[in-house]
């Protein structure tokens, strides 16, 4: 980074922290941890995905499965053309597009094959990655990025087709708790005698009391054992699918089914920050300038289906979805041998357990659809959620 971009970098932290020291002080000196990690991310101008600074790739925080090899788009492109087929057309929505990677390389294999959808919908709050989508996509044959439209909202008509949110659902505002078994506690923000922001626990609300008794159940947690929930999974999977007339929603991201997630011995969470492609678990360092993620509990997912009147139509390692999709064909497809070589190394990122083959997940919520996905034929583990 150049000096002017770390001068730009602390004068906006000194203004991400002198909001959040705003609102804790309008709490009461108490800020709820999913209210602070909203604005850490979301707050127009501020937050982490309302600013300017680079995000994704090698210059960024964090590097995506599209960052990493093309495989990836043309493999969701493979589960696309079958939505489209089944539904005789439609559109793709895809929520969060990042740099733009994803839509690339999906409308081109799309394109390819000549089954484009009507539209190629990107809902993205980012204006700094809708300005990195509309350079990459403009470069797209023009009968190709013309079908390419920004979204503010979900759709408000009924449309059919393809819903695609790959690494999307770890970035939802999350609770944090500590398992006390006489009285759990809510984990919270507050500031320390120098203004700095630090951790400080209260009696959980009814509401979270309630939803972490819910989630103990037989579970054997010692006192102290601390985690994070996702309450605001649910509405958000209503509202992005609530137009979805008939179609398949995919969300790809890293989790666990719940009585995996919430095992007694993984007893500190999975919280995570991302800051210039090193994570840690201090969501304090860097508030408005980095990341902050928690794994996705699938069970509250398939939860949140049932409730907005979606299927749930598969769910399996993002290892499995892939070799369902053809991601080995995609490989041999390569014009040479140099790239099949290089296409084979990047396929192992994708694919190896201790990449991001199991750690990543991926779950499809249907609605008036009922052919059997692709996606899913090398593994369908929906009965472990």
């Amino acid at each position: 980074m150049t000096a002017a971009d770390d001068l730009h970098e602390t004068v906006h932290a000194q203004q991400v922290l002198e909001r959040l020291r705003a609102a804790i002080g309008a709490a009461g000196g108490w800020l709820p941890f999913d209210e602070f990690m909203a604005l850490a991310l979301y707050a127009p101008g501020l937050g982490y995905y309302s600013a300017g600074a680079r995000k994704l790739g090698a210059g960024g925080d964090f590097t995506t499965a599209p960052e990493i090899s093309p495989l990836f788009g043309r493999c969701l492109a493979r589960h696309c053309a079958q939505v489209l087929g089944e539904l005789g057309g439609g559109d793709v929505l895809e929520v969060g597009a990042g740099s733009g990677r994803l839509a690339f390389d999906v409308l081109s294999a799309l394109h390819a094959a000549g089954c484009l959808p009507a539209r190629y919908c990107i809902l993205e709050i980012s204006a700094d990655l809708r300005e990195r989508q509309h350079a990459l996509l403009g470069t797209l044959p023009s009968q190709v990025a013309a079908r390419v439209q920004w979204l503010d909202a979900p759709p408000a008509e009924p449309w059919q087709g393809a819903l695609l949110a790959n690494e999307v659902l770890d970035a939802l505002p999350v609770e944090c708790f500590e398992w006390q078994p006489d009285a759990p506690l809510a984990r919270g923000v507050m500031l320390d005698a120098t203004g700095e922001l630090q951790w400080q626990t209260q009696p959980a609300p009814p509401a979270l009391r309630a939803e972490i008794l819910r989630l103990h159940g037989n579970l054997s947690w010692h006192a102290g054992y601390a985690s994070e929930l996702c309450t605001r999974v649910g509405p958000w999977i209503a509202e992005m699918t609530r137009s979805l007339a008939s179609g398949v929603a995919l969300f790809i991201d890293y989790g666990l089914p719940r009585h995996e997630y919430y095992h007694a011995e993984r007893s500190t969470g999975t919280l995570r920050c991302h800051y210039r492609q090193r994570a840690h678990d201090d969501p304090f360092a860097h508030p408005g300038m980095e990341d902050i993620t928690a794994w996705v509990d699938f069970t509250r997912v398939a939860e949140a289906a049932d409730a907005a009147s979606l299927d749930v139509l598969g769910f399996a390692t993002q290892a499995a979805l892939l070799l369902g999709l053809g991601i080995e064909e995609e490989i041999m497809s390569a014009q040479d041998e140099t790239t099949r070589i290089r296409r084979a190394s990047e396929a192992r990122q994708l694919l190896m357990p201790h990449e991001m083959g199991e750690r990543f997940k991926a779950i499809a919520l249907g609605r008036n659809f009922s052919a059997p996905l692709a996606a899913f034929a090398h593994q369908d583990l929906r009965r472990s959620l």
